[in-house]
């Protein structure tokens, strides 16, 4: 029987003593090199040192170990090549059958600051190894990742590693070599020529029905290492194929819910922006109050949900035509009854936040692409500016209203209202034009048409411009960044607004506060923009 043979050496050594002695214990022989061979020796595993089969001594403090014809000769050889098998047996060089190698920490050394420390942190034997064994992958096992040690040892048990294995762990050998060595041409780039280098990795891809229109191709890639809830490591359960728009509108549903920290949350997007959006007692409760900020947009939206959807709430969208609900679960039920509504309606389950966070995110531009830290802070102040004061009791419907302006394409204006108790919802919303005042109009325009709405279903024992005003006094009003001239104000105030949101930060800004002053509007400064193109 042709002893098997595995090359072992690695800088992160957590579970390398298992892993040789199990090796050791199935007949393998164990090569390895420097402070490994030491470390598997102190814990009493057989090892053969690399310069024992090489018959040259490791060198110039151990930057020369592994780079000799019988290392890679038995590495490279096809098993099934009778040439080459000639060859080995010609040269006395036996194959190597699992080759177990991690880089020298080039990643963390650079956390130092030293030049010296980096260059001495290239690993040059160590790619080499892993290349020559992943290119080999069906002779030769190649592992980069401790975690991959046990189930490598499981298989060996049960007779010998499968090709899917070796397929899977050749694949994953050329990405991290692939990741070590942008790692040094970013550090490189900008530590010898002095220039900044972005490359990106997104594994998963898979292509979808169609772009943003139907003679569009798309696909979808995965950031790995993402934990947070979001549409890359969603589950869907029910339903056809996502599109790229469903990708796009889905995710904002997602930010806008997670903006809001409430449980009982829930966004209705269309096109991007979130038609309805509310809080409530009940999941049901906010349901009603985001489908009734817009129930026009609403129809063919994406919905999601703060918390695992119930049966009540579910019912609510008996008649309604929605493309894609998200929510962190689903009770039996309410599952049931929403897979039995549309064959068509795709239903996707978050999972729990990991806590690990996407921490930037990039636009594409023709030609270029744009890097920007994730906008999460919502204010950097809160500065009432007016002579009148928001009042206290308005705190949590004025914070409603920043984070919803937040989720809105800008220009944004968001008018929102309590309906009832500490329960908040967007009355009426102005997104996406190309200046704030047509922003603000739409965002009235929209709240009466809502309040009209009410007034027909309340009967109020009040005229409806009566009611109307009434109502619009105690909404608030936010937009996501400062007003170039009081006209806005002006116009707020015609339309019944008393309290404002705003960012500040316009030369005209004494201005602003003065007309807020004159026609009586209490108005908050947050010192923060929130731009979203």
């Amino acid at each position: 029987m042709v002893k098997r043979r595995a090359l072992i050496s690695v800088s992160d050594k957590n579970g390398v003593a298992a892993f040789a002695d199990g090796l050791s214990r199935l007949g393998f022989e164990i090569i390895s090199t420097g402070g490994t061979a030491r470390a598997l020796r102190d814990d009493g595993i057989p090892v053969t040192d690399v310069s024992s089969v090489t018959g040259a001594p490791e060198m110039m403090d151990g930057r020369v170990k592994t780079l000799h014809p019988k290392i890679h000769a038995a590495l490279l050889a096809l098993r099934d090549n009778p040439a080459h098998m000639r060859e080995l047996g010609n040269q006395g060089i036996e194959p190597i059958d699992i080759v177990a190698v991690n880089l020298y920490p080039f990643e963390e050394s650079i956390k130092g600051g030293r030049l010296e420390d980096a260059i001495e942190n290239i690993d040059i034997g160590g790619p080499a190894l892993v290349r020559a064994a992943a290119k080999n992958y069906r002779h030769v096992a190649v592992i980069v990742d401790p975690d991959d040690y046990a189930p490598v040892l499981d298989e060996l048990e049960n007779g010998d590693i499968s090709e899917d294995t070796r397929k899977q762990l050749a694949v994953k050998a050329f990405r991290r070599i692939a990741d070590y060595d942008c790692a040094i041409d970013r550090y490189l780039s900008s530590e010898l020529a002095g220039e900044d280098i972005l490359r990106l990795l997104f594994v998963k891809g898979k292509a979808l029905r169609y772009g943003e229109n139907w003679h569009q191709k798309a696909k979808f890639y995965v950031q790995p290492g993402v934990t947070e809830p979001s549409l890359a490591n969603a589950v869907q359960l029910h339903g056809k194929e996502m599109s790229f728009n469903n990708y796009v509108d889905a995710d904002s549903a997602l930010q806008a819910v997670r903006e809001l920290h409430s449980e009982n949350a829930v966004a209705v997007v269309k096109h991007t922006n979130p038609c309805g959006l509310a809080t409530g007692d009940t999941l049901r409760q906010a349901l009603e109050a985001a489908w009734a900020g817009d129930p026009v947009s609403a129809f063919g939206s994406i919905l999601c949900f703060g918390k695992a959807l119930d049966m009540g709430t579910a019912q609510f969208l008996h008649g309604k035509f929605v493309e894609v609900i998200l929510a962190p679960g689903f009770e039996p039920d309410a599952l049931e009854f929403l897979k039995n509504k549309s064959k068509d309606m795709r239903i996707l389950q978050l999972p729990e936040d990991g806590g690990t966070h996407v921490s930037e995110v990039y636009k594409y531009i023709t030609g270029g692409m744009l890097v920007q830290s994730r906008d999460i802070e919502s204010h950097a102040k809160w500065e009432s500016v007016t002579r009148l004061r928001i009042p206290d009791e308005k705190y949590g419907l004025a914070m409603f209203a920043w984070s919803a302006c937040k989720c809105v394409k800008s220009n944004a204006v968001v008018i929102a209202h309590e309906y009832r108790k500490n329960c908040y919802s967007i009355l009426g919303m102005g997104a996406g034009q190309p200046n704030r005042i047509d922003s603000l109009k739409k965002a009235v325009a929209k709240a009466h048409e809502n309040l009209k709405i009410s007034y027909e279903h309340e009967k109020p024992g009040t005229s409806m411009q009566d009611f109307i005003r009434e109502k619009m006094s105690g909404c608030v009003l936010a937009s996501d960044a400062f007003f170039p001239f009081d006209d806005n104000i002006v116009h707020a105030a015609d339309s019944d607004i008393r309290f404002i949101v705003s960012t500040g930060g316009s030369i005209r800004d004494k201005e602003v506060i003065a007309a807020a002053d004159r026609v009586g509007v209490a108005m908050v400064f947050t010192g923060t923009r929130h731009f979203l193109h």
